[in-house]
């Protein structure tokens, strides 16, 4: 039997048309939710971190943690588990994630014009129509930016995607129905041997590509028939070693026939892979006024290999604890507008799970005794020896490592 996959616009009509169609097909809606949760319980990451990987804007830390890959991997092993299914509409952002290959599926697109979806809005919600224009541009920017990441096309209501872009503010639903019903009988839609096929060779990259980003890996996983292909789409320093390390992982995975690796469109561009060290801290913020120390700061830290964001005052600090949840911050005290005692009385009100270096060439003991009374970490005077800040950062990540391993457990 043949499967749904739905992605449309918001204010659509598309929960209607949802409706109506499960109740005429009988058929079980598997929304994100679902497969959030199921990425969630097999890859111990928090259900909040792998619905980031929606966002249109990926964490500055991104590039040193992949946790936006490892979502990706985890989210597509929860869907080629439910693909061996029938009877299913899955809708959302995890629709675009069924290859193109597995042809039982019926790909839908709901989208209305602009005036249509802001007369939605502003009845429904209540809001202005300038309000209305900035939600559904920010609600569109997350969905293209989505299609942009997987099939690199920035439109995503492009028809090349689609079996059906269906117009919801020009057709009534009842005829959209039938157009649906009518389309899910016939015969190129069957799932028939080399689409169930496509299923299993999608599961097992998705195996492939799990057990590759548990190890600190991002390549491109592809299966045919049991044999994988691994493509490398960044430059590497040393590439046949890299080879040999992805195909023993892979080799590992049940199912595995044989492997084969190959250089992508993006090898030869200037950005240099680097393989995850899970052990090493990844999400440090440094927030200091003083341009070139925290620059070359940064890039100390990163020789290191560890992975940080700056911010030249305590405001951009506070924003970007908020939309990307830093782990440690190396905070300097004396900055203009918010100093970093403010700061630091702001980050352990709101996220005290955050661990907080004071690095200052500025403080004085009582402020020192004043940091450390408000859950500082740790207080340093610059300037400071690289290789003592690295191992205090060092610290504060295994006390973060242990708290949140307690709480596992605990679960």
């Amino acid at each position: 039997m043949p499967i749904i996959t739905m992605f449309s616009g918001r204010y659509c009509g598309e929960e209607s048309v949802l409706e109506r169609l499960q109740k005429v097909t009988g058929y079980e809606i598997l929304r994100d939710g679902h497969f959030v949760r199921e990425a969630g319980r097999h890859s111990g990451l928090s259900e909040g971190k792998i619905e980031k990987a929606f966002s249109s804007k990926a964490s500055v830390f991104n590039r040193f943690t992949h946790e936006r890959e490892r979502s990706l991997a985890y989210l597509r092993l929860a869907l080629s588990s439910s693909l061996r299914r029938e009877n299913l509409i899955i809708e959302g952002f995890t629709a675009m994630l069924v290859p193109e290959e597995i042809t039982h599926a019926l790909r839908i697109c709901l989208i209305a014009d602009m005036a249509a979806r802001l007369q939605t809005v502003m009845r429904e919600s209540g809001i202005s129509e300038n309000e209305a224009i900035k939600l559904l541009r920010r609600l569109d920017e997350s969905r293209g930016a989505w299609v942009d990441l997987l099939h690199g096309i920035k439109d995503p209501w492009d028809s090349s995607l689609y079996d059906m872009v269906i117009p919801t503010d020009k057709a009534d639903p009842a005829y959209i129905e039938k157009l649906v019903t009518d389309t899910l009988n016939k015969d190129v839609l069957k799932s028939g041997q080399k689409s169930l096929n496509a299923v299993t060779d999608f599961a097992l990259a998705s195996e492939v590509e799990v057990a590759l980003v548990n190890e600190g890996h991002n390549v491109m996983v592809r299966a045919k028939n049991g044999e994988v292909t691994l493509t490398i789409n960044k430059n590497v320093l040393m590439l046949s070693r890299l080879e040999e390390e992805l195909k023993s992982i892979a080799q590992k995975v049940p199912g595995v026939k044989a492997v084969q690796t190959k250089v992508g469109p993006g090898f030869h561009q200037a950005d240099i892979y680097r393989k995850f060290d899970f052990e090493m801290p990844s999400k440090v913020l440094l927030v200091d006024d003083e341009r070139e120390f925290v620059q070359t700061l940064s890039e100390r830290l990163l020789m290191r290999d560890m992975g940080s964001a700056v911010a030249y005052d305590g405001e951009s600090a506070l924003e970007m604890i908020k939309e990307d949840e830093p782990e440690v911050m190396i905070l300097d005290l004396r900055m203009p507008g918010i100093d970093g005692v403010e700061v630091l009385r702001r980050v352990k009100e709101t996220q005290p799970d955050i661990e907080v270096i004071i690095l200052t060439g500025h403080g004085s003991e009582a402020d020192r005794r004043m940091c450390m009374e408000l859950g500082a970490f740790d207080y340093i005077q610059k300037p400071v020896d690289i290789d003592m800040l690295s191992a205090t950062i060092k610290r504060a990540n295994e006390k973060i490592r242990q708290k949140r391993d307690s709480s596992n457990t605990q679960k």
